[in-house]
């Protein structure tokens, strides 16, 4: 499997994220529900100058690697993928992904584009475990995670406070021979 296959699926590609790209992106971080469905951190917009230390920090960093997710048919962004926080002597990344705007969403390209990153993560980074955390209110990623042969490990219980509401913050992880068994296949 050559690089541009690794990161090329049916509908989407993995492809770097630039500073051209800091405007698309800055419009995704003007609706809210986009904001707290990515971050725990209060949602407020962010501007293209405010992104570019992000991409930079991002591109610069020895334990991690961020992807623009780009539709085949017309190269549009519509999306991110981060694997980061890397421990390199362990095998161990963390994994988050966006999609916008919201007319892709349930239309299967996070899922395409996640299982893309993850062959990335354990067949070219070697990794030997992935890991992601998802809001309880997420219901469209936990769907994904799963799909993917993610389980479900644990909960920050009560994490998020939204709306006069608790949230818990749940773990999710794969293991490589989990990602790389056919499905239904037992152990």
């Amino acid at each position: 499997m050559n690089l541009q296959t690794l990161l090329r699926g049916t509908r989407v590609q993995l492809t770097a994220l630039t500073q051209d790209d800091l405007p698309i992106v800055a419009a995704w971080y003007q609706d809210t529900e986009f904001m707290r469905l990515l971050d725990a951190t209060p949602a407020h917009p962010k501007t293209a100058e405010s992104l570019r230390t992000w991409l930079d920090d991002a591109q610069k960093a020895s334990d991690g690697y961020l992807f623009g997710i780009r539709l085949l048919d017309d190269d549009a962004l519509i999306g991110f993928i981060e694997l980061d926080g890397i421990l390199w002597t362990h095998g161990n990344a963390w994994f988050s992904i966006a999609i916008s705007p919201r007319e892709y969403w349930e239309q299967g390209y996070g899922t395409e584009a996640a299982r893309l990153a993850l062959t990335y993560a354990f067949q070219e980074l070697n990794m030997h475990r992935v890991q992601a955390t998802v809001f309880s209110y997420n219901r469209r990623s936990m769907a994904m995670f799963e799909r993917l042969g993610f389980r479900h490990e644990g909960a920050f219980r009560e994490f998020l406070h939204r709306d006069g509401q608790r949230y818990d913050m749940l773990l999710y992880g794969i293991l490589r021979h989990e990602f790389e068994k056919p499905i239904g296949m037992t152990v």
